[in-house]
């Protein structure tokens, strides 16, 4: 059996094929660490989640009762592990921001962890999209299949993340041609 559409393949995983749901895996395993990533700011963890999610979401594919939703809800199940394993302690959530990094204009890694300070700064739901698009590098479209929202919405979004980032550079001494955001 051949199935390609999102749909028919979370029908016939609700039906018990295993396939079904195996490429359902395959198709977002990869968005929805990135997701936990953007939230727990631990690529290990972030794995850990999205493995957790799939264990739910195989466990109560059966209660999903819109299939076309079927990328909104997951990511719904990953902000949730995600809360739950920050509130556990697993993780401290969103890297703390006390003090601005010091850069220096020619080291690479410096400009990355400035870059990083700045986009954790950011609301969890700027940072997802940020985080989905520059550091997995998803498609917009992607990003708003996967987080149900148009694909306006989500160039939007990064537009004014992208402004905050740069204005976060700015505010901590970190201007110039090293850190554009575009």
């Amino acid at each position: 059996m051949k199935l390609n559409s999102e749909t028919q393949l979370v029908e016939a995983a609700q039906n018990g094929h295993l396939e079904s749901f195996g490429a359902l895996y395959e198709r977002y395993h990869s968005p929805m660490v990135a997701l936990a990533y953007s939230m727990l700011s631990d690529r290990d963890l972030a794995e850990d989640a999205a493995q957790e999610v799939f264990a739910i979401a195989c466990r109560d594919i059966g209660s999903l009762k819109s299939k076309e939703r079927f990328a909104a809800w997951l990511a719904g199940i990953c902000r949730n592990i995600s809360r739950q394993m920050i509130k556990a302690g697993k993780s401290r959530g969103v890297a703390p921001d006390n003090e601005p990094a010091v850069v220096r204009r020619d080291d690479t890694e410096d400009r990355r962890e400035a870059i990083r300070r700045a986009v954790w700064s950011l609301r969890e739901s700027e940072r997802e999209l940020v985080v989905m698009r520059y550091f997995d590098g998803f498609s917009q479209s992607h990003i708003s299949e996967v987080l149900d929202i148009s694909s306006q919405a989500v160039n939007g979004r990064l537009v004014r993340a992208k402004r905050k980032i740069a204005e976060y550079l700015k505010r901590n001494g970190l201007t110039g041609d090293n850190y554009e955001t575009s």
